[in-house]
């Protein structure tokens, strides 16, 4: 017993006076000490993280963005325990902060820092009679057909048929969901092979395919071309369907007591045109903006958040004055503007593109109009619009209420009715394109990594706070104590559990832009903390007083 225990003393004074050694040893080479014990206090803390990042080439689908966005918290499906309802979706706890710090800077870039533009916030219900006279009653459609088999319904400009073709010899007829070129081929082609076998044409090489929408169709064509439920022509002919969510307010329930939930912000800032004019002391050209809730009963919602029932917009009706040499300076100053801002919150340019509407493309009452569209994985669609909207919505309602809503020009003394240009922008459609240009793989140290990776300004937590150790009282006490401070600017988070390089690559799997370590130096040496950059894993010492001043500069640019 007795030579068991001084085994065991002589054991400890070796590791004790090796520790002394290589703990001068490493004062001299100028590793910190922190990590010698961090190195002796687990295997999985010796590992050093490489600061070369390899990046990889990534392909993903929109199941896989979908998947990320659940299991990181960013959205859910709407009423999930019940099964969830088609075309809602709540926000988690980081996407409720990704699409806060979105709206603020959308703010903040075209309200706060432009001496022309003022805010307003306008009630989801307007009065009945201002859906009548914007068209919305009765021009605010889709097409719409059903199966009549299936029951199911689908937005005829959603669907797209062609001809199956071999050597020439038309077969049939196909017909798909909008999607990429890809996948759209792909289903034809899955689709053409039942109509191949039972004509005993199995394994011909068909034609490449020639879609068109399926509201192009002539009767007879509908007659022959299939659902894609049922797989059979059984799909009714295209029919308008009105996407108006209708309710009732008041205690009757009449035709006195209809009224709707608005499916765009912009009327709610024309309705308010002269009160703001009245009060804000501003002159043309100026803008009011707004972001607000909007409703539309989609026929088939898809595409995640792309197109949803309920959603959210971010709109400015820019007032100009008329002239056909006047407002193409202002709808291209506009569409500059635009794209400055979406690049600025960390859009890829590479997979944005622009689409100029032309002749029927247009709005009957637009004079032009350029959307801003992004590649996502089930295709190039619209992310926003840039339209010169003419005098179009502030002449309705003027007719439509019998109020007045000219302008008075001080400077060439006339009266006229303002023109407007609009840039519209959808705040889910903006992140869901945030989110696949921030989706990463990158290969650190030879380890496979994904990550986010948000402009700074746009994660949704900006600061991880990691103590070294959590068992160090006054090492712990030193970084909550940081903590607390940091917080008090940012959305910061604290994680002590795990090993250091496990709690590196949490937070980059939630796109946080840097970690800050408090280690054994911190506290018994040189009164700084280690800060660590996610995109390029480097760090650096920083002292306490001036990590704030740092974070700041790289989070907020000042």
């Amino acid at each position: 017993m007795r030579i068991a225990q001084s085994f065991m003393m002589l054991a400890a004074l070796v590791f004790n006076r090796r520790l002394q050694t290589c703990a001068f040893s490493i004062r001299s080479t100028g590793v910190t000490y922190s990590k010698l014990l961090a190195s002796t206090a687990a295997d999985e803390e010796t590992k050093t993280e490489e600061p070369k990042v390899k990046p990889l080439p990534i392909k993903y689908s929109m199941d896989e963005i979908v998947s990320l966005c659940k299991r990181r918290g960013i959205i859910f499906p709407s009423s999930e325990i019940y099964n969830g309802y088609a075309g809602f979706f709540d926000y988690g706890p980081l996407g409720s902060e990704i699409k806060k710090n979105v709206k603020d800077l959308w703010w903040k870039y075209f309200v706060t820092q432009r001496e022309d533009v003022v805010g307003v916030d306008t009630s989801i219900i307007h009065n009945p009679k201002t859906w009548k006279s914007s068209g919305h009653v009765d021009g605010f459609s889709d097409p719409m057909v059903d199966c009549k088999e299936t029951k199911l319904r689908f937005r005829a400009d959603q669907l797209f048929f062609a001809p199956v073709k071999v050597e020439g010899e038309m077969l049939g007829y196909v017909c798909v969901q909008e999607g990429n070129d890809d996948d759209m081929v792909k289903d034809a082609k899955k689709q053409a092979k039942p109509l191949l076998k039972s004509l005993d044409r199995k394994g011909q090489k068909t034609e490449p395919f020639e879609f068109r929408e399926l509201v192009e169709a002539t009767e007879e064509e509908m007659e022959k071309i299939p659902s894609p439920a049922s797989g059979k022509p059984t799909l009714t002919m295209p029919r308008e369907f009105n996407l108006m969510f209708q309710t009732q307010v008041g205690a009757l329930s009449d035709e006195s007591s209809v009224a709707y939930l608005r499916p765009e912000t912009a009327q709610g800032i024309f309705l308010n045109f002269k009160n703001v004019l009245t009060t804000s002391r501003q002159k043309i050209p100026f803008g009011i903006a707004q972001i607000g809730k909007a409703f539309r009963n989609e026929i088939t919602p898809r595409n995640f958040i792309f197109r949803s029932r309920e959603f959210e917009q971010m709109e400015v009706e820019y007032f100009i004055p008329p002239g056909d040499d006047v407002w193409p300076v202002f709808h291209q100053k506009w569409i500059d503007d635009s794209k400055a801002f979406l690049l600025d919150v960390g859009l890829r340019e590479d997979l944005m593109g622009w689409d100029v509407h032309e002749g029927d493309g247009l709005a009957h009452y637009a004079r032009a109009c350029t959307d801003v569209t992004f590649r996502f994985p089930f295709g190039e669609q619209e992310l926003m619009g840039i339209a010169a909207r003419g005098n179009y919505d502030l002449t309705q309602h003027t007719e439509g209420s019998g109020k007045n809503l000219d302008y008075y020009d001080d400077g060439i003394k006339e009266k006229y009715i303002p023109h407007c240009i609009e840039p519209s922008l959808g705040v889910d459609r903006l992140m869901l394109a945030l989110i696949c240009s921030a989706y990463a793989e990158d290969e650190v140290g030879g380890e496979k990594r994904s990550l986010l990776k948000f402009d700074p300004k746009v994660a949704p937590i900006k600061v991880a706070v990691l103590p070294l150790v959590k068992n160090k009282e006054a090492l712990v006490s030193v970084a909550r104590g940081f903590y607390d401070k940091l917080s008090k600017r940012w959305n910061v988070q604290w994680d002590s559990a795990g090993a250091i390089g496990r709690r590196y690559r949490r937070a980059d799997e939630v796109g946080t832009p840097f970690c800050v370590t408090v280690d054994f130096e911190t506290i018994e040496d040189d009164n700084a903390v280690t800060i660590r950059d996610r995109d390029t894993t480097e760090q650096v010492r920083i002292p306490l007083d001036e990590v704030i001043p740092y974070l700041s500069k790289a989070i907020d640019g000042y």
